[in-house]
């Protein structure tokens, strides 16, 4: 049996798993962001390792002690500065802050070869960003960082005393050169950093340390190895087996993505498209991103006055394109194609007649809408994309499964275990490390529960709503 864990924004996620990939137990444990002010989001790291211990000593004690590898997933870019006794200075910078929007500009001024190098615009969610803030604008945090860590990393300090990451994970920071997957001493400069500063790089399948043995003894574990794992998109691809050049996902988490392996570094920055590494040797991806996603769902539903399945209910009771209602998902900014942290959501064309059931249309078409420019951007890169495999807690609605095919013109295919997601993935990586089998025999996709087809008659309902979708971002940008 193999542990995964992945380190989400808005819980830890611990799931346990046999040789042949079947979920035996999985358990979550919430996790709070701050938010002190406009376009900051932030934690405390400590909470990652106690929602971590809460969420592993929460599944069964029999199964934690068959487990014979653990993997780490994650979220990505988080900024987590330690200092020389390895305790953090600040928060935790996350994915999702968008205060460094200054610093971007001033990192491609000072390696104006970034683009090439990192395959991606530099931009507010990503790590070195951040840094540079920091350095601007907290000098006397920045003079006492001697080392940077994405959240699992931290996880991981945590658990076996080694500062060490993926290759995926760290092609988030913009310090990595993504085609050498080496780090880029010109963009550590830019940010006034080095090296030493740096965790050391593995392939997410290659084992990193083994548990300590004061953890390892709480959890009712020997101490097993831990494997490098993933940043959660790629964590999640391995999980569904998405390993191959051109196999693709949907993910509906927190943010939304738009995943393509790819047996080249194809990066496209010019539409804020993603071109990172993948966790498994000699393959890359492609992504479009979006901030805001299932995000989307709990915040109207909450609004509303509904859990999640009578929001997702009222939506399928209204029925697509029901009303004028439309919804920009924009509640934390935009990254592709916009590249815009600045930009908020924004509900349009409400009247008298607008209900509880016509809103959540409008949402769930608005996520949907969203993703289909995404998806259009890495088509525009000559990415062919006709299926999609769906993971995450969105995963759930076969409604809006129907919305999201029609939109994005493509097959989704759902799979058994999918809503796991990267922790999933980071087992199987576990499983790769100790094993040594490969990516081909543990990467497998998991059985198919349904398929969901587009439907063009759908499509052209939803149509000259899209195409006011797309008119509107550029009406409310500049307010």
């Amino acid at each position: 049996m193999f542990l995964g864990i992945d380190i989400g924004t808005s819980g830890v996620k611990a799931a346990i798993v046999t040789d042949d990939g079947v979920l035996l137990a999985q358990a979550t444990a919430p996790l709070a962001v701050s938010r002190p002010q406009g376009l900051w989001s932030e934690q405390e790291p400590a909470d990652w390792w106690s929602a971590t211990e809460a969420a592993v000593l929460a599944l069964p004690s029999d199964l934690r002690a068959g487990v014979q590898g653990i993997g780490l997933a994650g979220q990505m870019h988080g900024a987590t500065l330690l200092g020389v006794d390895d305790r953090p200075l600040r928060l935790a910078i996350l994915w999702n802050d968008g205060r460094s929007f200054a610093e971007c500009a001033e990192l491609e001024a000072a390696v104006p070869q970034s683009r090439s190098i990192t395959g991606n615009l530099a931009m507010p969610g990503f790590t070195a960003p951040k840094l540079v803030w920091v350095r601007n604008q907290e000098p006397g945090v920045f003079a006492q960082v001697r080392s940077v860590l994405l959240p699992k990393d931290y996880v991981r300090l945590c658990m076996t005393g080694d500062k060490a990451s993926d290759m995926s994970d760290s092609a988030g920071t913009l310090w990595l050169d993504v085609g050498a997957r080496d780090w880029s001493d010109a963009m550590l400069g830019a940010s006034g950093l080095q090296r030493s500063q740096m965790p050391r790089l593995y392939e997410g399948s290659e084992v990193t340390g083994s548990l300590r043995a004061d953890v390892a003894s709480s959890w009712g574990m020997s101490r097993v190895p831990v494997a490098a794992g993933a940043g959660d998109n790629a964590g999640g691809a391995a999980g569904v087996g998405v390993v191959s050049d051109g196999d693709a996902l949907l993910s509906l988490g927190t943010s939304g993505v738009i995943f393509v392996a790819t047996r080249q570094f194809r990066p496209n920055p010019g539409r804020a498209v993603h071109a990172f590494c993948h966790c498994l040797p000699d393959m890359w991806h492609q992504m479009s991103v979006h901030l805001s996603a299932a995000s989307c769902v709990d915040w109207a539903a909450a609004l509303a006055g509904l859990d999640v399945p009578g929001f997702f209910a009222a939506a399928e009771a209204a029925g697509p394109a029901a009303g004028p209602e439309m919804f920009l998902p924009y509640l934390s900014g935009e990254r592709t194609p916009h590249n815009d942290p600045h930009v908020r959501g924004a509900l349009l064309g409400l009247g008298n007649e607008t209900d509880a059931g016509r809103l959540a249309a409008a949402v769930l078409e608005g996520v949907a809408f969203a993703l289909a420019d995404g998806l259009a951007a890495l088509r525009e890169a000559g990415t062919k994309v006709e299926e999609l495999c769906v993971i995450g807690g969105g995963a759930r609605s076969r409604y809006w499964g129907t919305i999201l095919a029609a939109s994005l013109d493509a097959r989704l295919v759902y799979l058994d275990g999918g809503e796991v997601g990267p922790a999933l993935g980071a087992a199987k990586l576990a499983q790769m490390s100790v094993t040594g089998r490969s990516a081909a025999e543990v990467c497998t996709r998991p059985p198919v529960t349904h398929v969901i087809e587009p439907d063009p008659s759908l499509a052209d309902r939803l149509a000259p709503k899209l195409e006011r979708f797309r008119r509107a971002y550029a009406a409310i940008k500049d307010l």
